[in-house]
């Protein structure tokens, strides 16, 4: 869709799960799983809707989902369905191929948000169970997007590095490390903008996760990540158990939620499987994603 002067498009990367129950926290099942049904190991199906965003200088690329670099064990730990490889899926809805690409934005580094950032190099594959290995990461792993420069916060590159005991398993260096060691990687501040995307730290998922934002042609295109990762946590209560700040959660969609249903923002949700582009409408106190 053309976005004010930019091309936007989503780039769905592909179907994974992960336990219900971890990810709406203290809402019991009888409640989740009316919109979110899920199956016998008590998992839910979600997807990471990926965007390219064109501008008149750049292709922007915002998150490159889980990867490809998965043993067959983790594949069917996660139940992850892929149908096509990433670069597959960003040909087919955009023409460009990864070499395309010039800039890559990360929210934050956990594994479903980065793990496209690289490619298992010929010589190995790198993965969580080997992350101890003494070889250098570019050894095992190549960027995917060779031609494009990486941005994070230097904030939440600190923290992958020495991560929190809770969040410890979703930052694997694979994901990382060897655009640092090509020098692809750019630490930034916790705030800044690139080509007229916003990029905000908002403490709550984590204490460094990012989310973003884009003002083009009098619309806003905003990218929750996973502070409201799927449509199904509009509704206040509804807060993953993997958030490090729960409350600051709850204080961001208390304010943000109200600011994009008054302006008719068009909400990405990350995790979305079936419309990852709404916009929300409240009636009666009640929120309702609108699809687009």
């Amino acid at each position: 869709m053309l976005f004010g002067d930019n091309r936007v498009e989503i780039i769905p990367d592909t179907l994974f799960k992960l336990d219900g129950g971890a990810m709406f926290g203290v809402v019991p099942r009888v409640i989740w799983e009316r919109v979110c049904p899920p199956d016998d190991k008590n998992r839910i199906a979600m997807n990471m809707n990926c965007v390219f965003v064109e501008t008149a200088r750049e292709k922007i690329l915002i998150e490159t989902g889980i990867g490809e670099k998965w043993t067959e064990k983790q594949t069917a730990m996660y139940g992850i369905e892929r149908e096509r490889p990433f670069a597959e899926s960003l040909r087919a809805i955009t023409g460009y191929s990864p070499e395309d690409i010039t800039i890559v934005i990360n929210t934050h580094l956990h594994f479903d948000h980065a793990g496209g950032n690289t490619l298992n190099a010929e010589c190995g594959i790198r993965n969580a169970e080997s992350a101890a290995s003494t070889i250098p990461h570019s050894a095992l792993c190549v960027p995917q997007f060779k031609n494009a420069r990486y941005l994070v916060s230097k904030s939440e590159l600190a923290h992958a590095d020495s991560p929190h005991e809770r969040d410890r398993a979703s930052y694997l260096p694979e994901n990382w490390q060897p655009m640092r060691e090509t020098g692809q990687l750019e630490p930034m501040p916790d705030n800044y903008e690139i080509e007229g995307i916003k990029l905000m730290t908002e403490r709550g998922h984590s204490e460094t996760m990012q989310t973003w934002r884009l003002d083009a042609g009098g619309k806003t295109l905003y990218g929750f990540a996973d502070l409201i990762p799927m449509k199904a946590h509009v509704s206040f209560p509804y807060i993953a158990g993997y958030d490090l700040y729960p409350v600051e959660t709850l204080a961001f969609k208390k304010r943000i939620i109200p600011q994009a249903v008054k302006e008719g923002w068009y909400c990405i949700f990350y995790h979305e499987v079936d419309a990852p582009l709404c916009r929300l409408n409240e009636d009666g106190g009640t929120l309702t994603p609108i699809k687009l």
